[in-house]
């Protein structure tokens, strides 16, 4: 390590895991060309020079490669986890160690370290935020009113700190700009879908073994992550169950093929659930009372309130690990019910995350969305903004190129047509 490396901040586990760390690294960086022109570009061009950020992101190959680009733009950016157990301790030494990257993430770190981790990215005095969740940004509204004025803006990719935002705007507290990463079509229509529907999966298998063909999985929530865990477990050979609150949703759901209920009727039936909506306690006591012994229960929603763990354990007679994030819930009825990755994340808690393959398109919106809102200092009102229809164009056709798929383009007679109303039939 150089000399300016070793003054370089940070709280990581353990520093000689970077070599492991940098390998995992390179390899995800085959599958993000898209990623890979923008730090080009932004090599060159510099357009975040002078910015500090404060990212709170899942600390994984993927994310790393979000870091590089803002460090070759110019940017002065740390980066913490937004997950406790979603940290690749390698990865954080390699970005500490290779990269000069400030990085404050611990797999496995409790609340106190998580909330600490908070308190020194707003230490950094970012002018732009990139959350996942909210909870950098809420901590800035609740308890750094001085620092508002160096905010140039914020950028949110999870459903989770999009809820959030949109309750900080109604409240009349957020007084900046936030790009919505998250709707980006070239976001929720890949990641949201193909990657959390891959990852969850591969989380559950890694923590569990278990077979899934026959299974009776029950998927709470239809969204984009629903539609794509649903899918997925459909793929392997499920018989999937939806849960839903929302009749179009639900609609959606019995057109796709699959039965949907209320959880109450659900829950007697299911093997695996897997909540993904956002929303707190989707499964709890009455649920719990009504699984069969065994049942197995996890999440893929962002924060760990989906499943009612306090009155799970407050049911149990014994607590144990079983094996690698699973645990077992042992109730005096003498049945059991298996809680994955501490109701955490089960896709990053268990597993790797989403493949960089979508996760490419992910962060190619988030540092593209830094680099607008700098263009556009002051010139954005406070509140929500959607990614430019013109940027999410570009990295799609970016994406499209590096996998070597042309499409076709509009005639001048089609141009005319599309943009006429004299034309009719």
């Amino acid at each position: 390590m150089t000399a300016t490396q070793v003054q370089q901040k940070y709280d990581i586990k353990d520093i000689t895991l970077a070599p492991q760390g940098k390998q995992r690294i390179e390899w995800a960086g085959r599958e993000m060309p898209v990623l890979r022109q923008i730090q080009d570009r932004f090599e060159q061009e510099k357009p975040l020079a002078g910015i500090r950020i404060s990212a709170c992101c899942h600390v994984t190959t993927e994310t790393a490669h979000l870091a590089i680009a803002l460090k070759k733009a110019g940017a002065d950016a740390i980066l913490i986890a937004s997950n406790p157990l979603s940290t690749q301790d390698d990865v954080a030494a390699s970005l500490v160690a290779d990269y000069g990257i400030s990085v404050y993430a611990l797999k496995g770190e409790d609340n106190d370290t998580y909330h600490r981790h908070v308190e020194t990215a707003l230490d950094h005095r970012p002018n732009i935020i990139i959350d996942d969740g909210s909870d950098v940004v809420a901590t800035l509204v609740k308890e750094r009113q001085s620092q508002l004025a160096d905010i140039i803006g914020t950028t949110e990719e999870t459903t989770t700190g999009i809820v959030r935002l949109r309750a900080m705007f109604r409240d009349g507290v957020l007084s900046f700009p936030a790009m919505n990463v998250n709707d980006a079509d070239t976001k929720h229509f890949f990641d949201n879908r193909y990657g959390t529907g891959q990852s969850t999966l591969d989380g559950i298998i890694r923590a569990t073994n278990v077979l899934l063909a026959g299974k009776t999985i029950v998927v709470a929530g239809y969204g984009w992550c629903g539609k794509g865990t649903a899918l997925r477990a459909r793929g392997l050979g499920a018989n999937v169950i939806v849960t839903e609150i929302d009749p179009t949703r639900a609609i959606e759901a019995v057109m796709d093929g699959f039965r949907v209920m209320p959880m109450e009727q659900a829950a007697p039936q299911g093997d695996l659930f897997i909540t993904v909506t956002g929303n707190k306690h989707v499964i709890r006591k009455e649920h719990f009372e009504a699984m069969h012994d065994g049942a197995i229960v996890c999440n893929s929603g962002h924060f760990d309130i989906e499943i009612d763990l306090k009155s799970l354990k407050e049911m149990s007679t014994e607590v144990k690990q079983v094996r690698n994030f699973t645990e077992q819930y042992c109730l005096p009825t003498g049945k059991s019910i298996i809680v994955l990755g501490e109701g955490r994340l089960v896709n990053l808690a268990a597993a790797e995350g989403h493949p960089s393959a979508v996760m490419d398109m992910s962060f190619a919106n988030q540092a593209l969305a830094c680099e607008y809102l700098v263009k556009n200092k002051g010139a954005l009102e406070p509140g929500l903004h959607s990614i430019p229809e013109a940027v999410d164009k570009e990295i799609a056709r970016l994406k499209l190129q590096a996998m070597g798929i042309a499409i076709d383009s509009l005639t001048a007679e089609q141009e005319i047509y599309i943009n006429s109303w004299t034309v009719g039939t």
